[in-house]
């Protein structure tokens, strides 16, 4: 069995997830693994799962947050 590094559970169906930069890390579920890898909206903190926006290297959630957040040139429907 693997320990998950998010919430610590050991679990025997538990999967390692690895990252282009190398980081290896195990988890229990896709839950803790995104909460551990992806990445938070610079505005609202949630987390970004699919493809989010990212202007200046700052990511987004959506083009509403990028735009609460000062960056107008971003839409998320043309």
């Amino acid at each position: 069995m693997a320990r998950c590094q998010t919430c610590g559970n050991d679990y025997d169906k538990a999967f390692q997830v690895a990252m282009a930069d190398g980081r290896t890390a195990s988890f229990d579920t896709f839950e803790c693994a995104i909460h551990a890898f992806a990445p938070a909206c610079e505005h609202c903190g949630c987390r970004v799962i699919g493809h989010g926006v990212e202007a200046d290297g700052r990511i987004f959630c959506c083009a509403h947050c990028a735009e609460r957040a000062g960056v107008s040139e971003l839409r998320d429907r043309v």
